[in-house]
């Protein structure tokens, strides 16, 4: 399916945590001035808002204060804290089909997918029955299995830029193997990243822009060294010309060019068109290398990744999340030459103690077995295009001004004027993330579960059901009226 088919719904529907979970809203914090540290007895007023106090009426709050005396902030990712959104973390318990369901029993229509493994839904029968008959197996050998050489093939035969992959534990993991990677293929150390693109929680990817597009990176956490940050350019998403510039008056010459052909966390924004072919054809000029950041669009967005939907060959990419069909996973690949020095057959070290362990590869065989089905992506479409429509019905019922971008099973929903245009990080920061927060908040409360934050894309899975489809349009028509009312 091309581009074009995958592209474009009613109104102007342009298409973790983030595994950034958090780090869209630290970078939103820094672009503009900090102010005065709020008094505790606002911060309590909020709380006592009824709806607002939604899940400490459940009694989520007991467990949530326990966790916080052994977890820091309560949580084992940060997103997942609810900061910002003004109630307390709904503990989940189980889940099956598009739905997740806490420990008081609630039901939930979930978009968040554990931020998008689950493209078949939770628990999936095939999944199930893969991960059943290989623990009986063993979880982990420290040894090569024949079933992570046949999952190495899958990946190849899919990706057509990956000739040659290595399985990791994470999406994190995977780009920071494959940034040390592209420094040792190249001889340079200098690479360009994207305001709004995450990449992991690598200190060379954990930089923000300053006041310019074109800056060299300031570290955006405590503990990554100014040196190893000043070797990260930050250009601007959906901007040539910045990138260009970058080439031009950068006096260390590039590495690489790292990139989410299409930004999923910041909400999400598509690259526009030619961007990623002027990325690959500034790469080739400069002798850079071109890698794709598909953890969150590798098997999503098409079988291929975004770079089937585009056209466009990178170098190298990184993918996660659907290759693990829900358990911890990730890997890097691409060209023979690159990837044939990484030890042991080359100088380039890395290792991993639990890297395609049997767990991880059968339930990530029984996903890609699924997906790769005739039709899947078809019918998929049309489920992520019902609930898109869903979403704008539900706002326009009550007159909310909304901006939906999609591409694929992704998605997301702005609260700004339609017809605005949201192609960069700075366009995200101009919309509404007041009336997204109460939005957020009736959306719990009427069962419906999206990423608690205005910076996370939502993601559609082939269990979303005309029955999860309907009760998502009548609770979001209410979520859209709250949002709307200030009071």
């Amino acid at each position: 399916m091309n581009a074009i088919e995958y592209k474009k719904i009613a109104g102007r529907v342009a298409c973790h945590d983030f595994e950034a979970e958090g780090h869209a809203d630290r970078m939103a914090a820094a672009k503009k001035p900090k102010p005065k540290p709020k008094p505790r007895q606002a911060r309590r007023t909020l709380l006592r808002m009824p709806e607002l106090q939604y899940t400490r009426r459940r009694g989520m709050s007991d467990w949530f204060e326990r966790a916080r005396k052994c977890i820091p902030g309560g949580v084992n990712s940060p997103v997942r804290a609810y900061r910002g959104m003004g109630i307390d973390p709904v503990f989940l318990a189980r889940a099956e089909g598009p739905y997740v369901w806490d420990h008081d029993d609630k039901r939930y229509v979930d978009y968040v997918m554990s931020y998008g493994p689950h493209i078949l839904g939770h628990r999936h029968p095939a999944i199930d029955e893969a991960l059943a008959e290989a623990i009986r197996g063993g979880t982990s050998f420290g040894a090569p299995t024949r079933q992570e050489v046949l999952f190495a093939e899958e990946i190849c035969e899919a990706v057509d830029s990956v000739e040659m992959v290595r399985l990791v534990n994470s999406g994190t993991e995977a780009v920071m193997s494959a940034l040390r990677l592209v420094r040792a293929a190249t001889g340079r150390d200098r690479i360009i990243k994207f305001e709004g693109c995450y990449h992991g929680h690598a200190d060379g990817f954990l930089v923000r822009a300053g006041s310019g597009a074109l800056t060299h990176g300031n570290p955006d956490s405590p503990g990554v060294p100014a040196a190893t940050a000043e070797l990260t350019t930050i250009a601007k998403y959906n901007d040539l010309e910045s990138v260009r510039k970058i080439f031009a008056d950068q006096g260390d010459p590039i590495a690489a060019v790292f990139v989410e052909p299409i930004a999923g966390n910041i909400g999400l924004v598509e690259a526009r068109a030619g961007f990623l072919q002027g990325l690959r054809d500034l790469c080739d000029q400069n002798g850079a290398l071109l890698c794709f950041d598909e953890v969150m669009t590798g098997f999503r967005v098409a079988l291929g990744g975004a770079q089937q939907l585009y056209g466009v060959k990178p170098d190298l990419t990184t993918l996660g999340k659907i290759i693990g069909g829900g358990l911890p996973v990730g890997a890097y690949g691409g060209r023979r030459d690159l990837m044939e020095q990484i030890s042991p057959l080359g100088p380039v070290y890395q290792a991993g103690t639990l890297s395609g362990n049997p767990l991880a590869v059968a339930a990530g065989r029984a996903a890609l077995a699924e997906i790769k089905k005739p039709g899947f992506y078809d019918e998929l479409e049309k489920t992520s295009a019902r609930i898109a429509e869903a979403l704008l019905s539900a706002a326009s019922k009550v007159s909310c001004p909304l901006v939906l971008n999609r591409v694929g099973a992704m998605f997301c929903p702005y609260f700004a004027e339609q017809g605005t245009e949201i192609n960069n990080f700075d366009d995200v920061l101009g919309t509404d993330r007041e009336r997204h927060q109460r939005f957020f908040v009736s959306l719990i409360k009427e069962g419906v579960m999206p990423a608690p934050s205005p910076f996370e894309a939502w993601f559609a899975s082939a269990a979303h059901d005309d029955e999860a489809i309907e009760h998502t349009h009548r609770a979001a028509q209410k979520a859209f009226k709250a949002a709307l009312d200030a009071n």
